[in-house]
């Protein structure tokens, strides 16, 4: 199973995507043990539209054409669930026992997703009530990756 992060908008060099790429480094080497193929991040370019409806419809058309073929999607949402490590490793294994080919996590522009996009998660996710930024977003994501990955490999990063 593969994991794609669907992401609108680039890191730049510095400290987050320095902890990005060691988080997505970490979580493919322990997914390995639990079927994970690799984790592969897709940056999409913000949208300059001049309007908020007409930015997230753009945004969320170049987030479809590279979600794979029969993944789950997964979206970050303010207003999704708070999930906790061992959860998303449930779910993540659950998907992997249905034989999904890929999971996709999608981290939507400051507009936010298109209604259809939201409309084909299989699960809207929170990282609490706080708005994070971006690029926070995609470290904390990436780290759970690599904890949920921690929990099924029975390693013992994650100490509940």
């Amino acid at each position: 199973m593969r994991i794609v992060i669907a992401a609108v908008g680039r890191l730049k060099q510095g400290p987050e995507r320095e902890l990005a790429a060691d988080y997505r480094k970490r979580a493919e080497s322990v997914g390995r043990a639990f079927g994970l193929r690799d984790v592969e991040i897709v940056e999409i370019r913000e949208s300059r539209a001049g309007d908020a409806e007409r930015r997230r419809t753009e945004e969320s058309i170049a987030i479809a054409n590279v979600i794979p073929e029969g993944a789950i999607i997964v979206i970050l949402d303010e207003h999704g669930i708070a999930l906790g490590s061992a959860a998303l490793a449930a779910s993540l294994r659950e998907w992997r026992a249905d034989n999904r080919p890929a999971v996709c996590f999608v981290i939507g522009g400051a507009d936010g997703l298109a209604v259809t996009l939201r409309g084909r998660a299989k699960l809207r996710l929170a990282f609490g009530p706080a708005t994070w930024p971006h690029q926070l977003v995609r470290v904390m994501l990436l780290e759970q990756i690599y904890r949920a990955g921690t929990i099924l490999a029975g390693h013992p990063y994650h100490r509940a």
